[in-house]
């Protein structure tokens, strides 16, 4: 189902169908825009109140600049819905992040206006610097280099390392500071203290305001004014704040705060901003959710991406199931986690910036001197948690795959070289689903299988994960544990703690011709295959591995002595992934083997449900069956 624009909205397919609108149609369009996303998203699913908050800023974005040929860079962007809509995608909307249909996240190979991808944080500073810097080498001194930042990604350190950059290059750039103190959880931290603090101080404000236009009018007196104005702005600034402007420290010329949700007037402090040379940042400040009452109002966590909701009630559908059912991972880890402290005060918690999305908010909740959400700073948080583990601690930092990338060189730098007891738990490994390629954790086996000392493990169900969590706690060094997103198969899985011996797998099944071994919860999908070929007359044997480092030496001499024909299948990449180490075992060792790997090609895979992607590369429940008869088959040619 295709949801219908509003009048003007459906007039616009394009930012050059904006402009020809008279300024006074801006809040109409503003209106028609958000109550489209509302519809659709309430349809459709999809990230919700980020993109609401955001409506004006993207109307007098696309009014004021002239995109494509002005970059203009969405932080994260979840943020972005409004911007897709009007550059061109309003009429395919409604496949957005569903299996073959628009991105969640803005993406150059999808449109020219979208000029950088995203969707990790704290990168549209960087972004927008190599272009500005870039169209200055060019002499294009006319175009224009906007990032729009959320107060959340500024806590990234790559913020940082940008502005300090953007201070001394001196090239036309503009960074928009989207103020509304959330990221997917409240922010935390001393910026968000500093961020209230301006838009809180009401002395501030009031001089603001009545300098403003004075400002606005010495600026069209040519250079000397500007001399003046910037000496005059910034005394206004340090004598009004408690503090210095941090901004203006980094020799950002700092404007604001204004409210991000006057369109008209958004559009006019733009129009003076593009004419003013330099770097500076435009604090705006905006509400998620804004304009749709529940968001507003209501957990705006739970508004992030609520799912498909009824648009009237704020009701967000749910499925009531018949019978009992498994939970989700990352909800056992939270509150197994908490299990785990109340046995060893040893035990701490650390998140960057996703409590509710890890459920660490469990342990924060229940133990909050014990559990810690550092901001959007995943290096922070594992230096962080093995600065905790020099001290006779044991931290369990919960950090997506996709994120953990972020933090590669602490993990081995901080962690691993000095083989601390530090527990890295990766949430979302394996496909993330309708995120995309951006969040999907494809890469983790293989970059951390390489580094000494870790452990790197996966448990294929619920049990295994409390197990191998209180197998970690009990561990004298690095230990990772990777586990997928979404629900586990077990609805009764709070069992008894039991110690996994380090590199120990298991067999699941007994068989002949052909082993299938697995590592993780896609192991799950051979079970099913299993089941389906032994009706078939094929009886093939399964392994689960639960560790790909150190592998299990003594089951992969018993598998290679019997076997002659193997399956590996992971939910990992094929390069250098579990299957790899396998096959470099077996070389190794002397063994010789047909060995078939299924898991993640050596490309980019788009979004989609997780099972359409495991299909998709041929790892799903059929994918394995097929590969077992495939081996079969070739079996029964040769005899």
């Amino acid at each position: 189902m295709q949801i219908e624009p509003g009048e003007l909205l459906a007039q616009i397919k394009s930012p050059a169908d904006l402009k020809k609108f008279p300024s006074e149609k801006l809040v109409q369009i503003c209106d028609e825009l958000r109550q489209f996303i509302i519809d659709n998203v309430s349809v459709y699913g999809g990230h919700f109140s980020a993109s609401l908050g955001v409506v004006e800023l993207t109307v007098a974005l696309h009014y004021v600049l002239n995109t494509p040929e002005d970059q203009l860079v969405w932080d994260v962007g979840h943020q972005a819905y409004g911007h897709k809509i009007l550059t061109e995608r309003r009429d395919r909307f409604h496949t957005n992040r569903l299996y073959g249909g628009l991105s969640g996240f803005p993406k150059r190979k999808e449109s020219e206006y979208d000029t950088f991808g995203v969707g990790h944080s704290s990168t549209s500073i960087s972004a927008a610097l190599g272009m500005a810097v870039a169209s200055q080498y060019k002499g294009l001194t006319k175009k224009q280099h906007v990032a729009v930042i959320g107060d959340g990604s500024m806590t990234g350190g790559m913020a940082f390392e940008a502005m300090n950059h953007a201070g001394v290059a001196d090239t036309n750039l503009l960074i928009i500071l989207n103020d509304n103190c959330m990221a997917i959880d409240p922010n935390v931290g001393a910026l968000k203290d500093y961020l209230t603090d301006i838009t809180t101080s009401k002395t501030y404000n009031k001089a603001k305001d009545e300098v403003w236009k004075i400002l606005g009018k010495l600026s069209k007196f040519g250079t000397s004014a500007q001399d003046v104005i910037s000496k005059v702005e910034g005394g206004i600034k340090s004598a009004l704040l408690n503090q210095s402007n941090l901004f203006e420290s980094l020799n950002l010329r700092y404007f604001g705060p204004v409210d991000g949700h006057d369109v008209n007037h958004l559009a006019e402090v733009l129009k003076d901003l593009i004419d003013i040379p330099g770097p500076k940042i435009l604090h705006c400040v905006t509400m998620k959710g804004k304009g749709y009452g529940p968001a507003e109002k209501g957990n705006q966590t739970t508004w992030h991406a609520p799912g498909a909701f009824d648009k009237v009630t704020g009701e967000i559908y749910k499925t009531t199931p018949s019978s009992p059912q498994a939970p989700k991972y990352q909800d056992v880890f939270g509150h197994t986690l908490v299990e785990l402290a109340e046995q060893d005060d040893r035990i701490m918690g650390v998140t960057p910036a996703m409590p509710s999305g890890s459920s660490m908010n469990i342990m924060m909740k229940a133990m909050p001197d014990r559990a810690f959400d550092v901001g959007i700073a995943e290096q922070h948080a594992v230096t962080f948690s093995a600065g905790l583990a020099t001290q006779g601690l044991v931290p369990f930092c919960n950090i997506y795959s996709t994120f953990m990338q972020r933090a590669y060189d602490q993990v081995v730098h901080d962690v691993c070289l000095q083989n601390l007891p530090v527990v890295l738990c990766l949430d979302r490994a394996g496909f993330a689903g309708a995120d995309g390629p951006t969040h999907h954790g494809a890469y983790d086996i293989a970059y951390f299988r390489c580094i000494p000392n870790l452990v790197v493990s996966a448990p294929m169900n619920e049990e295994e994960l409390r197990n191998m969590m209180y197998s970690a706690s009990l561990h004298n060094g690095p230990y990772s544990i990777r586990y997928p997103r979404g629900k586990g198969v077990m609805p009764e899985w709070k069992t008894p703690f039991e110690q996994i011996p380090l590199g120990q797998g298991r067999i699941v099944k007994e068989g002949d011709e052909i082993a299938i071994l697995t590592i993780g919860h896609i192991g799950n999908y051979a079970v099913e295959a299993c089941e389906k070929l032994e009706k078939e007359g094929l009886n093939p044997a399964q392994y689960d591995m639960r560790f790909v480092k150190p592998l299990d030496g003594e089951l992969l001499h018993e598998i290679f002595g019997k076997f002659k024909k193997v399956i590996t299948v992971e939910d990992g990449c094929l390069m250098g992934g579990f299957g790899s180490a396998v096959i470099e075992w077996m070389i190794d060792h002397g063994y010789q083997a047909q060995v078939k790997r299924l898991g993640i090609p050596d490309d980019i895979i788009e979004h989609g449900e997780q099972l359409q992607l495991h299909k998709e590369c041929g790892f799903d429940p059929e994918g394995i069956a097929a590969a077992v008869r495939s081996l079969s088959e070739v079996s029964k040619t040769i005899s």
